[in-house]
C-alpha cells in the first residue's frame, strides 16, 4: 500500500477482515478480539492511516469524542478523574479532548467554544474558581449539547452530576480534631460562591456546634487554596487571641502551607497546632508530620460521569435523568492530627 490517503478498505484488505472489524478494532471495540485489534492498530500506525473524523460526524451525527475541562490538569484529584473517565470511555470507542481553565472564566468560555467546534457528543466540566455566572452553561443546554458536572457542580442548572459529600468531609475532618482535643479550630475555607467550598465549610461549623464550641468569625479566612494561602491564613491566625490550636483546610496545598509556616515560626505539629486537609494529594502522605486528609474517590468518580454518560448517550435530552450522585468521602488520620496516642 502507498502510504498516502489510507482509507479502512486499504487496511481491511491488506487483513483480509472486513472495514467494520477495522473500524470497531480501531475504536477498540470489546467484542474484537486482541489479536485483530493489535494487528488493526499496527497497520494503521505503520502506514499513518487518520481518519477523518469530520465526515464520520457529519454522516453519524457524533463524533465519538468528549470534551472534559478541569481547573487543573496537574492536580492529582484532576488527573485522576480524567483516568477514571478514559477508563470507562475508551472502551466504548470514544476519546477525550481535554482543556484546563487554570481558575479562569474567560479560558472556560475558550474551552467550551473549541469543544462545541470540535463537535463532541458532551461537555464534562469541573467549574473553575472565577466562574460566578452561568449563562455560558445554560446557553449549551438550550442549544442541545450535553453537558455533565463533577465535583465542582453548578447546583442552578439541572443536569447530570456526581460529587462527594463535601459537608461530610468536612464535618468527619473537624470532628476527628475535636475528638483529639483541639478547641480553637481555624477554617482556611475556599471562595464561598463555589459549591463544594460552602459545603465544606458547612460541615466545620455543624461539628463546630455540635461540640458546644462558639465559632469566632476571624477564625474562617477565605484564602486561594494554594500553599501561600495557607502561609496567609496562618499569620493572620498568629495574631488573634486566642490564636487557633488547630486548622482544617479545604484544600491539601493551604494545609502544606500552614506546616511550612508552622515549622518556621518553631511549632511543632501537632503538639502545637493540628493540621487537616482536603483531596489526599499524593504528597499528603509524605510531609513531615504526614498530613491527615479527606480523599475524595477521584477515579470512582470519573467513571461514575462516564458511565452516566453512556447510559443515556442515545436519549433526547427531554428523555435523560437529572441524576445527582453524592459519593461516600474517606477521612485519612495521619500524623499532623493525632495528640490522643
Amino acid at each position: 500500500m502507498k502510504k498516502q490517503h489510507i482509507t479502512i478498505h486499504d487496511i481491511a484488505r491488506e487483513l483480509n477482515i472486513s472495514a467494520s472489524t477495522v473500524s470497531r478494532a480501531l475504536h477498540n471495540h470489546p467484542r474484537i478480539s486482541k489479536a485483530t485489534r493489535e494487528a488493526v492498530q499496527q497497520m494503521a500506525l505503520k502506514y499513518n492511516y487518520q481518519p477523518n473524523v469530520m465526515a464520520s460526524s457529519l454522516r453519524k451525527g457524533k463524533s465519538r469524542t468528549v470534551g472534559v475541562i478541569v481547573p487543573r490538569i496537574n492536580r492529582n484529584f484532576f488527573a485522576n478523574v480524567i483516568g477514571g473517565m478514559e477508563e470507562i470511555l475508551s472502551s466504548a470507542g470514544y476519546h477525550l479532548i481535554i482543556c484546563q481553565t487554570l481558575e479562569k472564566v474567560n479560558h472556560e468560555i475558550f474551552a467550551l467554544r473549541a469543544l462545541i467546534n470540535a463537535r463532541v457528543d458532551a461537555i464534562i466540566i469541573s467549574i473553575s474558581m472565577e466562574t460566578k455566572n452561568y449563562e455560558h452553561l445554560r446557553i449549551l443546554l438550550d442549544q442541545g449539547i450535553r453537558v455533565l458536572f463533577f465535583d465542582r457542580i453548578c447546583e442552578e442548572i439541572k443536569t447530570g452530576s456526581v460529587a462527594i459529600d463535601d459537608r461530610l468531609g468536612a464535618y468527619q475532618s473537624v470532628r476527628h480534631l475535636i475528638d483529639q482535643g483541639y478547641r480553637n479550630i481555624a477554617h482556611v475555607a475556599g471562595a464561598d460562591h463555589i459549591s463544594i467550598y460552602r459545603a465544606r465549610k458547612a460541615g466545620y461549623l455543624e461539628a463546630m456546634h455540635e461540640a458546644g464550641i462558639d465559632v469566632r468569625e476571624p477564625w474562617i479566612f477565605e484564602e486561594s487554596l494554594v500553599p501561600e494561602g495557607g502561609k496567609t491564613a496562618f499569620e493572620k491566625g498568629m495574631k488573634l487571641q486566642p490564636r487557633p490550636d488547630a486548622y482544617f483546610c479545604a484544600g491539601d496545598f493551604a494545609a502544606l502551607g500552614i506546616l511550612k509556616a508552622a515549622r518556621d515560626q518553631g511549632l511543632k505539629v501537632p503538639a502545637d497546632i493540628g493540621v487537616t486537609g482536603f483531596a489526599n494529594e499524593p504528597f499528603t502522605e509524605f510531609t513531615e508530620p504526614s498530613l491527615t486528609t479527606v480523599d475524595q474517590r477521584a477515579g470512582e468518580m470519573g467513571r461514575m460521569v462516564a458511565d452516566m454518560f453512556l447510559k443515556e448517550v442515545d436519549l433526547s435530552q427531554e428523555k435523560r435523568s437529572l441524576e445527582r450522585i453524592v459519593l461516600k468521602p474517606e477521612l485519612i488520620v495521619r500524623n499532623s492530627s493525632i495528640l490522643n496516642r
